[in-house]
């Protein structure tokens, strides 16, 4: 089962996720990676969580994978 990532409780450090990084939000292009870092405070967020991946790329969370 795939998740959005509009919510932080979906989310934790070291799960697998597809995000949108900022340069690609026009293209829509996902890149995954494993996230480091959970960025957004708030529980919810239209257009993703804001995290941080392993690899130090920031972007919202479109899919969980893992």
């Amino acid at each position: 089962m795939i998740k959005n990532g509009q919510n932080r409780n979906d989310i934790t450090s070291g799960i697998q996720v597809e995000i949108v990084l900022k340069q690609d939000q026009r293209t829509g292009k996902l890149t995954s990676g494993t996230v480091k870092d959970i960025l957004t405070k708030s529980a919810f967020h239209p257009h993703g969580i804001k995290v941080r991946l392993q690899d130090n790329q920031v972007g919202r969370v479109k899919n969980i994978l893992s």
